[in-house]
């Protein structure tokens, strides 16, 4: 895209933004935390304890935890607040200028003081790795950042992004120490340095053990005294097992749905031991993704047969246990602009003769061969089986002989970007909770789908529109239309759109604040009861 000159300073408007985003509230006299230690166990990995790499779920848990952000997302809202910022806004009236000054006496938990310094080195030190695993693509609208003192930070954008307070307000906004990181290199040690609620006290693969960080300046207010988390590498039935044997205090992420419906349904009868199931709102999505230079996925009709044939309803009911909902679109419900094109175009049940005829049409009188590409962890615990349970919608309809392979993490990863695979899962656990991070990622500039697909009025046109456009819902035609035209092209099929959960023993309290639309797991608001 053309780059632009950044744009005039407008005082009004500086004014106005930065009373939008002005601080509010601090973290309370009560000293570095209070209550009990928690421990938590999930199925995800983390991939990185460096935010310029680690774009997976796992990974900024423990960013959101350890690092500040120049903004934050408070607990159960969607409008970023400050954070390592006292306030923050656009300077100009075309969203292309955006300034924050920080908060006073700033330190990370080395003891190093956080200035406007490491606030430039960071977000210039993730776009210069560029790590293909890492957060830069979220960055890319950077041009140049100013630090004209040590409390102010000015980004000059190439192009206006008026979702780029959001963006910095995810893990992507990391600050770290200039001093303790390599401005040109991952950090691979494991550890990390930030100045945020809690630090990383030890990080073994299988354990992180985090201390709340008693030189933390910002809004959070800590529940607990510390926080130990637990990684089960994708084995869902030892995650069920710690947190009904005590082990751990909650599970999060990676309970089977069956596990999860035999667990909410025992703690409603009175039978739970001790555990119940916090139910929370989720953006997550899954989706079936079509490699369009494959000879046999680029061809619209197997694609359009695909879609007559998926039955989402059974889907969900049958391999998730309702813990999920069916989903037909690429924006999902509670996210602006939400629609359902593929509802529309397909229906939501099977149409063999619509398939059949969109077959016949292109001239296919034979069963088509296919392979559905996935893997274990990566997407949710319950991805294989739910892509053996699409196979098996396929199959019934005798249009196809689909099979499913499953590889790990890496080799998936490397399948996809060397386009080897024509039909594969895609999961989706957003950034920020704006339709741009479900669109843009997969159709804009380096997309994350990797299959090829490109449509010049959505890449040309619709996305750069809604990126100038700070009243969201001044987005909503665009978005339409984007979505109906993803239903008409087929590069993917949506399949389903989560719900947050969390099982925990009886004492914890606070989970409601960390299972929202931001996916912002907040240590800091879990909090566990003793007696007496």
């Amino acid at each position: 895209m053309r780059k632009r000159a950044p744009g005039t300073v407008f005082p009004l408007v500086a004014a106005l933004a930065a009373a939008l985003l002005a601080g509010c509230g601090w973290a309370g006299d009560d000293g570095p935390g209070r209550g009990e230690p928690i421990v938590m166990g999930m199925t995800d990995d983390v991939l990185s304890t460096d935010p310029a790499s680690g774009y997976d779920p796992g990974s900024w848990l423990v960013f959101n935890n350890v690092f500040q952000s120049l903004l934050s997302f408070p607990a159960g809202g969607t409008e970023p607040q400050p954070e390592a910022a006292e306030k923050c806004g656009f300077t100009d009236r075309m969203s292309q200028r955006f300034t924050c000054r920080l908060r006073d006496d700033l330190h990370f938990s080395n003891g190093d003081e956080l200035t406007s310094r490491d606030v430039k080195f960071s977000f210039e030190r993730t776009l210069r790795i560029n790590d293909p695993d890492g957060p830069a693509v979220l960055l890319s609208t950077i041009d140049t950042i100013e630090t004209p003192d040590d409390t102010t930070v000015t980004f000059h954008l190439t192009q206006p992004d008026a979702t780029f307070p959001q963006k910095i307000a995810s893990g992507a906004g990391s600050i770290v120490d200039h001093r303790a990181y390599p401005a040109d290199a991952l950090r691979t040690d494991g550890e990390a340095v930030g100045s945020g609620v809690y630090t990383l006290d030890s990080y073994t693969g299988d354990e992180a053990v985090f201390e709340v960080n008693s030189g933390y300046q910002g809004p959070a207010e800590v529940k607990n005294s510390g926080m130990t988390m637990r990684l089960y590498h994708g084995d869902q039935q030892a995650l069920k097992d710690a947190v009904e044997n005590g082990e751990v205090d909650v599970a999060y992420r990676g309970l089977a749905g069956e596990d999860i419906e035999a667990l909410d349904a025992a703690a409603r009868s009175g039978r739970g031991e001790g555990l119940k199931v916090v139910d929370g709102t989720s953006a997550e999505v899954q989706h079936l993704v079509f490699n369009l230079d494959d000879p046999v996925a680029g061809n619209r009709a197997v694609r359009e047969a695909i879609a007559w044939l998926i039955d989402r309803g059974a889907l969900v009911r049958d391999v998730y246990h309702r813990t999920a909902e069916p989903l037909y679109s690429i924006i999902p419900a509670g996210i602006t602009g939400h629609n359902t094109a593929f509802y529309d175009a397909y229906g939501d049940e099977p149409r063999p003769d619509k398939a059949e005829e969109a077959l016949r049409a292109a001239g296919i009188t034979e069963p088509v061969d296919l392979t559905l590409w996935a893997t274990p962890v990566r997407f949710g615990p319950d991805t294989v089986a739910a892509f053996e349970y699409l196979a098996d919608e396929l199959n019934d309809s005798g249009l196809f002989r689909a099979r499913v392979r499953s590889v790990d993490a890496a080799a998936f990863a490397e399948g996809v970007a060397n386009g080897e695979f024509g039909v594969y899962v895609r999961g989706w656990v957003p950034d920020y909770p704006d339709p741009d991070n479900f669109t843009a990622p997969f159709f804009g500039p380096g997309n994350v789908l990797q299959g090829g697909y490109e449509s010049e009025r959505i890449t040309g046109e619709l996305l750069p529109h809604t990126e100038t456009l700070g009243d969201r819902a001044e987005t909503l035609g665009d978005f339409t239309e984007l979505q109906d035209i993803v239903a008409r092209d087929l590069p993917l099929i949506p399949l389903w759109q989560g719900h947050q959960y969390a099982v925990a023993a009886e004492e914890i309290d606070g989970l409601q604040w960390s299972l929202d639309a931001s996916t912002v797991f907040r240590f800091w608001e879990i909090g566990k009861s003793t007696d007496g």
